[in-house]
Parts: structure tokens; sequence; C-alpha cells
């Protein structure tokens, strides 16, 4: 009841301030002019009849000069302007009138005036925008422990958990969600997953059992098969393993960012545990290698090509044969100024400046 009668005070407050602004009066009114006006024209009238008695002007110019006067007058007077009339009462009434009906009536109809007012430090969307992500899962976690059934607070603190590294405690909550709904396949890929990353490499049992139930709930999903496909390769079952890489694989549209790594995972799996596809590259790279080191030393190069080989050694921990390309490029170039980043190079990886001679 107080809210309705300050409501309508403040209702008519507004509305009389409407009638008050709108009601017809002169605001910031000027000085009637034509007092001045006819004043201006008397004066003139009398500078003629002061040029006439002085003999500047004859009789028949002083009648046309008075007769413009006159003219001037009259178009003076048919130009000035009315002032503005004001909206009449009753309209201005009847305008605010409807309008304090249509927000008392709008409000009574779609607002919510019963429920009490609530403190803004205690509004959820403001709480959230003061608070950390560690204080809002405490804040969550306290709201649970006086209501554990809450599936929408376990819903929220599930992630939230798993984000900064409770990978129990997140493992834990995804259970509870899944106690109080019903296991889908995305919340039992999601409590896997939660676990495995608790195990640390380490695997988990009771993940691969959930991903497994998560695979025969939605087959085609290939997220639990992924996980799958990973857990089995790295305990060496290669065969399962094969199976549901190539599963996840048949399920891709050829767009997904995992896919290169399920078909490496799957070439792996099908070749005992064995990462042909790093052997080849390996070989690739030692092909190149090998290439670039043949034309530098028949046709020498760059100084760019050559530090361009002596990292290459580096980087396939080929020493002896890098310091043998440093060599030879400082041969080429003997100015240390020519050299200045690949000196660098040489010597932080532990080359040594003319080491043939050494």
């Amino acid at each position: 009841m107080i809210f309705w009668l300050i409501a309508i005070a403040v209702t008519a407050i507004a509305c009389a301030a409407l009638l008050y602004a709108g009601r017809g009066r002169p605001v910031n009114a000027a000085v009637d002019e034509s007092a001045d006006t006819t004043s201006h024209f008397r004066q003139l009238l009398a500078g003629i009849d002061s040029d006439l008695a002085a003999g500047k002007i004859n009789a028949d110019e002083a009648i046309g000069a008075k007769g413009e006067l006159a003219r001037e007058m009259i178009r003076a007077k048919s130009e000035a302007k009315p002032a503005a009339a004001g909206f009449g009462r009753a309209a201005l009434v009847s305008g605010s009138a409807l309008v304090a009906a249509i927000a008392l009536g709008g409000y009574a109809l779609l607002g919510s005036p019963n429920i009490p007012a609530q403190p803004l430090a205690s509004r959820a969307d403001v709480a959230a925008q003061n608070m950390d992500i560690d204080a809002a899962i405490s804040r969550i976690e306290t709201r649970l422990a006086e209501d554990p059934n809450d599936i929408r607070g376990w819903t929220v603190l599930a992630p939230a958990l798993v984000q900064v590294g409770r990978f129990t405690d997140g493992a834990n909550a995804y259970g509870r969600v899944i106690a109080l709904s019903q296991p889908t396949a995305q919340l039992l890929t999601d409590q896997a997953e939660a676990l495995l990353l608790a195990a640390d490499g380490a695997g988990s049992d009771e993940a691969m059992t959930l991903l497994r139930q998560a695979t025969e709930l939605d087959p085609t999903d290939p997220q639990p098969q992924l996980y799958l496909a990973a857990e089995l390769t790295r305990t060496a079952k290669y065969d399962d393993a094969a199976r549901y890489w190539q599963s996840a694989i048949d399920l891709a549209s050829g767009a997904e960012p995992w896919l290169p790594a399920a078909r490496q995972g799957l070439a792996v799996a099908q070749n005992d545990g064995v990462d042909a596809t790093a052997a080849d590259q390996a070989e690739m790279i030692g092909g190149m290698v090998e290439s670039l080191s043949t034309r530098l030393y028949d046709e020498g190069g760059t100084i760019e090509e050559w530090t361009q080989l002596v990292r290459s050694y580096i980087v396939l921990g080929d020493l002896p044969n890098a310091q043998k390309a440093y060599d030879a490029s400082v041969a080429a170039y003997p100015t240390a100024f020519e050299r200045g980043e690949l000196d660098t190079l040489a010597l932080s990886a532990g080359l040594k400046l003319n080491g043939d001679a050494q």
C-alpha cells in the first residue's frame, strides 16, 4: 500500500509540473515595442517638416516623403507577430490524466509491486561484476551447503571448479548434477574429463567407464570417443584405440581442429605405438638440410643461407656438422660485421669461432 501511495504522489507531482509548464502565459516577454515604433515615425515626420520649413525640400517633395513614411508605418504594423497561444487547459488536464492512468495501470498489470526491496549488494548480477571467480565459487559453495539439491548451483559450480584447477571437486560437482537430473553424454564426458585432469596423466578407470557410457548414450558425439582413443593409446591397447580413432574421424565433417591429431593418433595405433609420421617428418627435414648443405659447399650462398644451415644442424642436434658449417661460413664471410646473427646463434649453441683450427 505504501508503494502505491508513493507512486500516486510522484505521478501527481509530475502531472502538476506538466500543467505548470504547458499553461498559456508569456515567458520572458519583451516590452511592447509599438510605442517606440510610433515615436520613431513621429521623429521622422518632424524631420520632414523641419526640412520643408528650412527650404531644403519643396511642398511636393514633403508630401511625397510623408506618403512614403505612412506606407512604412502601415507595413511595420502588419508585420508585427502575435504572441503564441498556449495549450488549452482542458487539453492539458486530459493529457496529464491519460499519462497518469497509463503509467499506473501499466505497472499494475506488468510490474511486481509486492516484491520486497532488494539491496544492491545482494543482487546476483551486481555481485557477479564485483567478485573474482574464487569469491564467486566460495559464495556458491556456501549456498549449496544450505541447499545441496540446488541443481542450478551445481551446474554453475562444476565448470568453474575445473577452470580454477580443482579437478576432483569439479568431477564431484558434475556427479551431483548427474544425480539430481539425468546422465547425458555431455555431462558424463565433462565429469570424465575432470577425472582425467585430476589423474595428471596416470589415467582413471572411473573416467573410462563414464566415457563408454557417454558413447553408448550418444554414438554421434566424437568427444568421448577421442578421450577413449587417447587413453587406450596411452595404455598400449592399440586395437581398441584404432577403433575409436577411426569412429571419431568418420563423424568429422572435415573442418574440425582436432581432426589432424586424430589422424595422427590413428596412424600411431595402427603402427603399434610407433609414430611413423614423426619419423617421416624427420627424414624429410634431414633431406632438405642435406640438399641445402650440398649446394652451399659446392656453390656458396648468402650469409642468411649459411645461418639457416647452421640453425638446422643445431635443431637436429648434429653439432659436429653445425660446427663444420659455421667454419665454412666464417671462411666465406671473414668480416665479423657481416656475421652478427650467425655468430650469436653459433656461440650460444656452444660452437667455436674457427673451430676447425683448434
